[in-house]
Parts: C-alpha cells; sequence; structure tokens
C-alpha cells in the first residue's frame, strides 16, 4: 500500500538520506507538497546530490518518481534540477511523473514573495524567497495556474491575466521590477517541461496501488512548519503532515500503512519563530558547525538547539508515526554533556504540552542532563557497537515517546545506517 516519509521537527531532519535508503523497498517515490525550498540531501558513491522538487527516489533505476498534485512547481528551477540529475546518468524522461493538477510558480510569484518579506520589514517570517506562498495564495484563492495549464490553447491568456493581477499588488507595495528579466528562463523552462510526463496523477497512483505496487510517500519541510499545527505564522504554507499525503497525491487514508517520522538527536531551524530549546550560545554554534548546519538549498546557517521531547511528541501524535529514525547523532560525539528538554515550564506550571502561543516568552524549557559520548559513530553498523552513553540516551528518548527508533543515522552517506 502506502508508507509515508516525514520530519517531526522543523525541517531538515535528514528525509532524503532516508528515502534514498528505502527507496529499493518501493516501486514508487512521490513527493506530497512543499516547493523548491526544500533542500533533501543524498549522499552515495563519494558523490553529494541536492534535490528540491524531483522525489528522492530518483537515483534509483527501478523506481517511478512522481512530483504530486500537492507540490507547486517552479519551471526554472525543476528544468535546472533535472538537467543536473541527467548529467549523472539518470533517465529522468523514464522514471519522472508530474501531476497536472500541481500548482505553478510564476515569476510574479517570486517578486510578491520578495516584495511582501520587503513590506513587513522586521516582523518578516523568513520566506527563502522562492514564490512558495504566493503560489499557495493564489491556489487557495482559486486563481492558481497549474501544470496542466502549461499545455491548454489558453495558456497565455490565463498567464497574462494572472500576471496582472500580481502587477497591481506589487505596485501597491511600491515594490520596483524588472518582468521581462525573469520571463525568457521561465517560457524556455514551460517549453522544456512539455516533453516529461504530466498525468493525472490520482488515477494513476492508486492504479499503481490497486496493482500491488509498493509507493513510499515523501514529505518536505517539518510537521513544525504545518501551516495548520506549526508554530504559526512561522510555518510553511501547505500541510506536512500524513494527513498532508492523502490531499497531495489523492490517496484514502486507509491506504496508508507505515508512518516513518525522522527527527535529529538534536534540533535546529531556520528563519524566524519560536525554538524552544535553542542554545543561541558557543554550544549552538559547535552543534551547527559539526552538523554541517546550513541549508542546502539557501546556504542559509539553522539555528540549533537540544532535543525537544514535547514537540516531538506532538508531532508523533499529529502524524500517527509507526517507526522512528533518529539522524545526526554522530555530529554529538565529543560534547562533555547532552541535554533533552522533556518539559515546559509555563506560568509556574510544568507541562509536556506546546502552548497556543510560544511566542510570549513564558515557556521555560525543562532539561534532563546525560553524559554525552565519544567516537566516530559514522564506521558503526550494529546498535551494539554504538558507546553505553549514547544507547542510553537513546534508550531516554524512546521511553519517554513511546514508539521504537528502528533506524539511527550515523552519517550523510547511504551506507552510514544502523537498522535495529
Amino acid at each position: 500500500m502506502v508508507d509515508v516519509v516525514l520530519g517531526l521537527q522543523w525541517g531538515d531532519e535528514g528525509k532524503g538520506k532516508i528515502v534514498d535508503v528505502l527507496t529499493p523497498k518501493y516501486d514508487v517515490v512521490a513527493r506530497f507538497q512543499g516547493g523548491p525550498n526544500a533542500g533533501h540531501s543524498l549522499e552515495f558513491g563519494g558523490n553529494k546530490y541536492v534535490l528540491n522538487t524531483i522525489p528522492s527516489g530518483i537515483f534509483h533505476e527501478h523506481c517511478i518518481n512522481i512530483i504530486g498534485n500537492g507540490v507547486v512547481v517552479d519551471p526554472v528551477q525543476l528544468k535546472k534540477e533535472i538537467e543536473k540529475a541527467s548529467a549523472t546518468g539518470v533517465n529522468i524522461k523514464k522514471s519522472l511523473y508530474i501531476s497536472e493538477k500541481a500548482h505553478v510558480i510564476l515569476p510574479t510569484h517570486r517578486l510578491v514573495d520578495a516584495a511582501s518579506e520587503a513590506h513587513k520589514g522586521e516582523h518578516k517570517v523568513g520566506s527563502t524567497l522562492r514564490g512558495i506562498s504566493p503560489a499557495y495564495q493564489d491556489k487557495i484563492g482559486r486563481s492558481g495556474m497549474r501544470i496542466g495549464d502549461l499545455l491548454s490553447a489558453g495558456f497565455m491568456q490565463k498567464y497574462q491575466g494572472t500576471v496582472a493581477i500580481h502587477r497591481k499588488l506589487l505596485d501597491s507595495l511600491n515594490y520596483e521590477y524588472n518582468l521581462a528579466d525573469h520571463e525568457a528562463a521561465f517560457f524556455e523552462a514551460v517549453e522544456f517541461l512539455k516533453q516529461f510526463k504530466i498525468i493525472n496523477s490520482e488515477y494513476f497512483i492508486n492504479d499503481l496501488i490497486s496493482k500491488g505496487k509498493k509507493v513510499l510517500a515523501e514529505g518536505a519541510q517539518g510537521t513544525l512548519l504545518d501551516i495548520d499545527f506549526g508554530s504559526y505564522p512561522f510555518v510553511t504554507s501547505s500541510n506536512t503532515i500524513t494527513g498532508g499525503a492523502c490531499s497531495g497525491l489523492g490517496i484514502a487514508p486507509q491506504k496508508i500503512e507505515k508512518v516513518f517520522g525522522i527527527f535529529k538527536a538534536y534540533a535546529t531551524r531556520v528563519g524566524n519563530g519560536p525554538f524552544p530549546s535553542e542554545q543561541d550560545n558557543a554550544t549552538g554554534e559547535k552543534i551547527r558547525t559539526l552538523g554541517h548546519e546550513f541549508g542546502a538549498t539557501t546556504g542559509r546557517p539553522r539555528r540549533t538547539g537540544w532535543l525537544d521531547l514535547p514537540t516531538l511528541r506532538y508531532a508523533i501524535m499529529l502524524n500517527g508515526v509507526s517507526d522512528l529514525i533518529c539522524t545526526k547523532s554522530d555530529v554529538l560525539s565529543g560534547f562533555e554533556e547532552v541535554l533533552v528538554c522533556d518539559a515546559y515550564k509555563i506560568n509556574g506550571q510544568l507541562s509536556k504540552e506546546i502552548p497556543f502561543n510560544m511566542q510570549d516568552g513564558i515557556l521555560e524549557p525543562q532539561y534532563k542532563t546525560f553524559k554525552g559520548w565519544d567516537g566516530n559513530l559514522s564506521v558503526m553498523r550494529q546498535y551494539s557497537e554504538l558507546p553505553e552513553t549514547f544507547r542510553n540516551y537513546m534508550d531516554f528518548v524512546q521511553g519517554e515517546i513511546g514508539v521504537p527508533i528502528n533506524v539511527i543515522s550515523v552519517g550523510p552517506d547511504r551506507e552510514e545506517t544502523i537498522i535495529r
């Protein structure tokens, strides 16, 4: 049936690597939400690859890869991504399928994104300025363009009508721009994408399921960035949780079996917004340096902090997680102590729940301290080989959240993975 892989924190949990590791067991990998701000990093054979829109199963020859209807697609970015992947010898035309119902990021969406963030000043959300939020706004506002529109005879008329609306908004924000600088590459990319398989994806994927094919649904960003359940308004513009796989691919809830939830052994966040266990100090800088915590797509430095169990429990509850996967455990090697936030103190009361507003400054993280571990975890392939102090740390986390941690990633390469 369908298994789901998604992140349980604020994104950047290592979903790309895990999808790549799991893909040999599946016939199909399908992205169900998000846009080209997602940077899914894969490493194998001594090389590193970063995917933004293409599903992370693309480097497995047997695998069908679907960009689902819940994704917003930037034709220019996708063209670059396809060309880069094709240069490695991957037959993209054979394996890549694009939903005709996926919405399109227009050049003016990127301009509106930049203008909106500039207008907010110090209250900006921290957008990656890739036009994703404006594209989703048009989708909800019923004025968006979809991949299927690229093939229609009325494409230019619809495009010009949408651009006219965006121009009025840009003018109202007093934003200076030159649209012509962006349009040539956009129209070239539109023609480029027409050579690929643009499909009625909900029929296609359900037909595959009915034939017994195994599907892995791949999420982007993380649960705490979900538009409904994340740290609003500092969130992404789509549903990043398990339910998003149903609406983002057109599959029924009962088709979903396993839900693989991924979390780092510590926590990170990009951009603005609440981060209770953040370490804006020398410890945080050490984690950032050792973990190479810079955006795979944007290069922005990530904020870093200790593992936060209240948010992890919350994410597990929302997603119905059946299997946990811990990544980046190797990064914490060499720390004398490792801390875990296991509760908050709110108005003098202990709580293991996330309050409505995490921005009020009344939330005080409560920590438990564990003895750190040493050694190069990346060379270890059995759980029993891992340092006892690390296993104590994992046992505590697993006991607190009540879901088995079945996979532990000890490095970025697909081989640096321990299956318990």
